[in-house]
């Protein structure tokens, strides 16, 4: 399999000493050869694009999209890519279009992609599935983690509209990315709304290879002491304490702990931070 070079582009920390911008958001570029594809956009268009072009690269190059959900942390630099590069395949679970909300003060804010679907379509060559779907050789979307028997990654402010009122999220859209190599697999998360455990659980079922690495957001902020020592139990017995280079919405507690048990293997991964996956 060809080398992979995994490049965070955005996230709300940047690497020391780099000309990196910092936002609450989270973005990935990976590299393979000639070939580029991104993950997540980040919040905003300025800070993508700025980060984006101290890679040396712009848009226009990009062979593939994916969107990890629909919340605009993730989803923010969208038109940007859409408008510098025109039918770029675009690749997310058929529930990103619906309307994602925060309850906060009383007041229903919108939180979800600033796009409607018809805005996408006519932009992008769209590839809505809630099956695993193969971006580039070797690099697959989870599609949609339905067996969720662990915690999920959940905010109690987040909603959708119903027809009766509103419901809490049900994070359908959630999906993260798999990257294969001649050793097993790694799995990238975005925010990990369907929870770190059943993302894992759900990429081991269906890749049937052992994972090596998880990069991303795990959305372990909110995490108690139980929760946090039942996840590196299971990290440990089940999949083998693969390596961590986390960031986004993992949290400061959840990084100690997880430092704590596993050493070495736990790395942040900010702006600017690269790995390459041979």
């Amino acid at each position: 399999m060809a080398e992979k070079l995994i490049t965070c582009v955005v996230n709300n920390s940047v690497k020391q000493g780099s000309k990196f911008w910092g936002e609450h958001g989270l973005s990935f570029r990976i590299k393979m050869g000639d070939t580029c594809m991104l993950f997540d956009t980040g919040q905003s268009e300025t800070v993508l694009l700025h980060n984006y072009g101290l890679l040396g690269a712009c848009p226009r190059s990009l062979a593939a999209l994916v969107l990890s959900h629909a919340h605009y942390d993730h989803t923010g630099g969208l038109q940007s890519v859409l408008t510098q590069k025109p039918d770029v395949p675009l690749f997310a679970h058929p529930d990103i279009f619906r309307p994602r909300f925060s309850l906060r003060d009383g007041e229903y804010r919108s939180i979800g992609m600033a796009l409607s679907q018809n805005d996408v379509s006519r932009l992008a060559n769209l590839h809505l599935s809630a099956e695993p779907m193969e971006v580039l050789p070797g690099i697959w979307t989870t599609g949609e983690i339905s067996v969720r028997n662990e915690k999920e990654g959940r905010s109690k402010h987040h909603f959708i509209a119903v027809d009766n009122g509103w419901q809490a999220d049900p994070y359908r859209d959630d999906m993260s990315l798999v990257v294969e190599d001649s050793a097993g697999i790694t799995v990238i998360c975005g925010c990990c709304h369907a929870g770190l455990l059943n993302t894992l659980a759900h990429a081991a079922r269906h890749f049937k290879k052992p994972i090596i690495r998880i990069l991303g957001g795990t959305h372990l902020l909110n995490a108690t002491p139980d929760e946090l020592q039942h996840i590196i139990a299971v990290l440990r017995d089940e999949y083998g304490s693969p390596e961590l280079y986390l960031n986004h919405c993992t949290g400061d507690a959840a990084f100690v702990a997880l430092s704590n048990a596993f050493g070495e293997k736990v790395h942040t991964f900010p702006a600017g931070a690269s790995l390459l996956i041979e």
